[in-house]
């Protein structure tokens, strides 16, 4: 006989998934946002694709969650609007929308073909990792240079995440925002907030093609995605238990960026950090009803949507240092997973390392973004050094040359 269900057996996983909801969007909605502006987004677009985004996670996290009964969170590829950060300078909004149009298409082929490892499989983590972190670097360093300036909301800010990292780890980014927010306040520097309920109309872009936004952005998005969401997502799933439906996952979230990239689904994928909320014993006791907490959780991502423009305007309202600390320490755990995977393998660390220096380079060829050319170096000098008889040869043919 089925249990019934109470209001005691929601309450745990309905505090779950909207915890996970707000720590996603205290801790990334910004770097989502500055990725749409450095596409030269205006500030109506952004607000009518943060409705789009909310709408999104809301409807893929519903569906998959319900139909297979297990606690499947999708989010927006934090990382991935990172890379769009750095990436989308000198192009623009139409070139953006068809790099994530090939990130989609490329993730449903992914799921169509269930291809997903064998693919990843030609990408060496390491490099994956280092291009990664060479993106993020950027934002760990905004993290302080950004906010010497404005000494007491940095140190209110990092004081609060410090502390918050030590007792209260699951709501650290909340604390610093809340600590941040105030001393902001008492100092002058808070904005004024307007908000507004109003839906949103999706406002759509033509995508436009270009080899170089396909090489320099969707390619390198496409590869982090993947690497740094979809693969910790399914295996934060199956070690805590569950066997997560991988193929139709990235049939779900590739044809969902697909179909509404246009209006701003960027990339939909598997939530990696966030997800972890959803599958402990706080969500609910039994692991066969955590799926509850990514329903519960879905309804959260819709209220976003309807208020996507508030969350804008909220942000907006708060200084650039509370920003850049917000957006770097948040960021801090993706960054140092990604270094320590990046150097975890001794034959391949020099490799990881050229990946991370060019990417974190901000290096620009050919109108394409550093992070392709961070993965193409590295991949050349593993192709050169990994093999014993090329290196010979290459040995060989240079002492011919000195000799001469």
């Amino acid at each position: 006989m089925r249990p019934r269900f109470s209001l005691t057996d929601a309450l745990p996983p309905t505090v779950a998934g909207f915890v996970a909801v707000l720590v996603g969007y205290t801790g990334a909605a910004i770097i989502v946002v500055k990725a749409f502006e450095a596409a030269g987004a205006s500030p109506s677009v952004v607000g009518s694709w943060m409705t789009v985004l909310g709408w999104s996670m809301a409807a893929s996290t519903l569906a998959l969650s319900l139909t297979y009964r297990q606690p499947i969170l999708t989010a927006w590829s934090t990382p991935g609007a990172a890379l769009l950060v750095v990436g989308l300078h000198g192009h623009s909004l139409g070139e953006a929308v068809a790099a994530f149009m090939l990130c989609g298409v490329l993730t449903l082929i992914c799921g169509l073909t269930g291809a997903f490892a064998r693919l990843m499989a030609h990408v060496p983590r390491s490099l994956a990792s280092a291009m990664l972190a060479g993106v993020l670097l950027e934002f760990g360093l905004d993290a302080f240079t950004t906010g010497q300036h404005d000494g007491w909301i940095m140190a209110a800010a990092l004081t609060a995440w410090l502390l918050g990292r030590r007792l209260i780890p699951r709501y650290a980014v909340l604390a610093m925002l809340v600590a941040g927010t105030v001393a902001a306040f008492f100092d002058g520097q808070l904005g004024a907030v307007g908000f507004h309920g109003v839906m949103a109309t999706p406002k759509a872009v033509t995508p436009v093609f270009s080899v170089s936004a396909l090489l320099g952005i969707g390619l390198p998005l496409f590869v982090v995605t993947m690497a740094s969401q979809n693969a910790p997502g399914v295996a934060m799933l199956e070690n805590a238990g569950y066997r997560p439906p991988v193929s139709m996952a990235l049939v779900v979230t590739g044809a969902m960026t697909l179909l509404l990239a246009p209006v701003g689904g960027f990339v939909i994928c598997l939530a990696a950090i966030t997800a972890g909320i959803c599958l402990t014993d706080e969500a609910h006791e039994d692991p066969k009803r955590r799926y509850l907490a990514t329903v519960f959780a879905s309804l959260a991502y819709a209220v976003a949507g309807v208020f996507g423009g508030s969350i804008v305007t909220g942000l907006q309202a708060l200084p650039d240092a509370l920003i850049a600390m917000l957006a770097g320490l948040a960021l801090l755990p993706a960054i140092a997973t990604s270094l320590a995977s990046a150097m975890n393998t001794a034959d391949e660390r020099d490799a990881a390392t050229l990946t991370f220096l060019v990417t974190g380079s901000g290096l620009h060829i050919a109108g394409i973004g550093a992070p392709f050319w961070g993965l193409v170096v590295g991949a050349l000098a593993l192709w050169i050094w990994r093999s014993p008889r090329r290196s010979g040869a290459i040995g060989r043919l240079a002492l011919r040359r000195t000799q001469r």
